[in-house]
């Protein structure tokens, strides 16, 4: 049998704070998901601002990049060079979803929804930089 590592709730709330940090820094209101490998929801950040869309929105983002093991820029990028991905199910190909890595296996991701793309990444890439 193989053991491997996993999030706790603990590493949920480090990812939390700092991807909020991240987003007050720069004013942005943002829900923040953090999801296991199997693109199951553990933790569920809304700030004070952000849409009840944003919440579905990240969590779709997350559950992307667990399940694929991809961050969904790669998806976006991918989609546009060959549309016929978008037929891929339950792919949601818009960047702000990272994949969170560790002892070169994925343990999960973070989903965000509130800003533009490439700033919803930006507050998941420092979310996940408070586990290293």
């Amino acid at each position: 049998m193989k053991n491997r590592p996993m999030l706790t709730l603990e590493d949920c709330r480090k990812i939390s704070a700092a991807a909020e940090a991240e987003a007050r820094k720069n004013n942005w209101n943002v829900c923040i998901a953090i999801l296991d490998d199997g693109g199951h929801l553990l933790h569920l950040a809304r700030m004070d601002g952000a849409s009840p869309a944003n919440a579905r929105i990240a969590i779709a983002k997350g559950r992307t990049a667990a399940e694929t093991r991809r961050s969904t820029a790669v998806w976006q990028e991918r989609i546009a060079k060959r549309p016929e991905l978008l037929n891929m199910p339950q792919v949601t190909p818009v960047q702000g979803g990272l994949p969170i890595m560790a002892e070169g296996v994925c343990v999960g991701a973070v989903g965000i929804s509130g800003v533009q793309s490439h700033e919803d990444e930006q507050v998941a890439a420092a979310g996940i930089a408070a586990l290293k």
